[in-house]
């Protein structure tokens, strides 16, 4: 744990709703810790609806070393099933990676 982390995440728990996410994140970030920010939760999307390591570089322009420690941490780490669950739960996410249609 580092000085502040509790902070932190008690202040991105605060925030209600996506806008006030992106504004968060877009002061918090450069634009290029975002994209890889995304890249990184999209790799996992598609790794969790079975997507081959090639399919998911060809998708989301990730290297290899990106996809492995996504792939890691999606089978011995928790906070990405867990955020992948609670969207499938939320009716936001479909098994196969893809947003739903609204």
């Amino acid at each position: 744990r580092h000085p502040g982390e509790e902070l932190f995440f008690e202040a991105v728990m605060s925030l209600k709703t996506q806008e006030d996410c992106r504004l968060f994140f877009e002061d918090i970030c450069t634009i290029k810790e975002l994209q890889s920010l995304y890249q990184r939760f999209r790799v996992a999307c598609l790794l969790d609806s079975g997507s081959n390591y090639l399919e998911v570089s060809d998708t989301t322009g990730a290297s290899s070393a990106t996809i492995s420690r996504v792939n890691r941490c999606l089978n011995y780490g928790s906070g990405y099933r867990m955020a992948l669950d609670n969207l499938k739960k939320a009716g936001i996410l479909e098994d196969d990676g893809s947003e739903l249609e609204e």
